[in-house]
């Protein structure tokens, strides 16, 4: 059966699903874009993305074509008629279709955003076997523009990064800025020392992950010592642990930086006890 999608007002089978090649998310990447996990046939945060999203919106100074109680509506519509037990939702705003390409921004009153939402089974994904052996990572150059903290769907980079560690045969990669690890390609990286978490402190150089937010808050409950700064690559491959935290992979410990074992070479104690917190503590939160 078709999947059924969500365009500008119209739930619609995916292969009659349309938007303008004029559209400025197509011609420009004048767009942002959330994704958030489905559990047990529930929304996992979406009260996170939901406010991060305006954000993003209000930075761009974009306007919302929906409430925040009609996109929760559309979310569970989508995962309803999906029959989506565990998987993610795709929301995908633009300053939608002039009627030509122009760099200036169109009058709001006369072209409307435009609203895309789709959902993807992932079967599994609390599950995943990557979580029990730990993932690989590569560090590279961080060049992507002065303003990550904004989710937009500006992807180039990020996708070209994971094809080159796709390319040294691992699982992703970690970015580099004048020496210091900003963050995954698609996830927020910390470290472990100690009994110490270390994460970049949140600024316009990095995404303020939801998940982030949630996991250093059940952190900070359990005890766990955080400290939010700059931490370099050498730092990083003689740190005890590493993890990396996203929507669509929760909690996943990182074993291998740039060739450099960690620890034992397999998941230490924080991250997976991390995962198991979030997972039970966000399943308990879900709507």
């Amino acid at each position: 059966m078709s999947r059924i999608v969500y365009v500008n007002g119209e739930y619609l089978p995916e292969e009659e699903a349309k938007v303008s090649i004029f559209d400025r998310g197509f011609l420009m990447a004048d767009g942002v874009y959330e994704v958030t996990s489905v559990l047990g046939g529930k929304l996992i945060d979406f009260d996170g993305h939901a406010v991060r999203l305006e954000r993003s919106l209000k930075e761009l100074d974009m306007a919302s074509p929906v409430s925040k109680e009609e996109l929760l509506a559309i979310h569970r519509q989508l995962v309803s008629e999906n029959d989506v037990e565990e998987g993610l939702v795709y929301l995908q705003i633009t300053r939608g279709a002039p009627s030509d390409r122009d760099f200036a921004f169109p009058n709001p009153d006369e072209t409307p955003s435009t609203i895309v939402l789709f959902t993807q089974n992932k079967p599994g994904l609390a599950k995943s076997p990557a979580a029990q052996k730990g993932m690989k990572v590569i560090t590279i150059d961080d060049e992507r523009w002065g303003r990550r903290d904004i989710k937009t769907v500006q992807l180039l980079y990020p996708s070209m990064g994971k094809m080159m560690a796709k390319a040294a045969g691992v699982d992703d990669a970690w970015m580099v800025q004048d020496g210091f690890i900003t963050e995954g390609t698609s996830n927020n990286a910390y470290i472990v020392k100690g009994n110490t978490i270390i994460t970049r402190a949140l600024s316009n150089d990095i995404l303020h992950g939801i998940t982030r937010a949630a996991v250093l808050r059940f952190a900070a409950e359990a005890q766990m010592q955080v400290e939010e700064r700059n931490f370099t690559v050498e730092e990083a491959k003689e740190a005890d642990e590493a993890f990396i935290t996203s929507a669509s992979t929760f909690v996943m410990p990182v074993v291998e930086i740039d060739g450099a074992t960690l620890g034992t070479g397999a998941p230490g104690s924080v991250a997976p006890r991390l995962r198991e917190i979030y997972l039970e503590e966000s399943m308990k939160a879900a709507v």
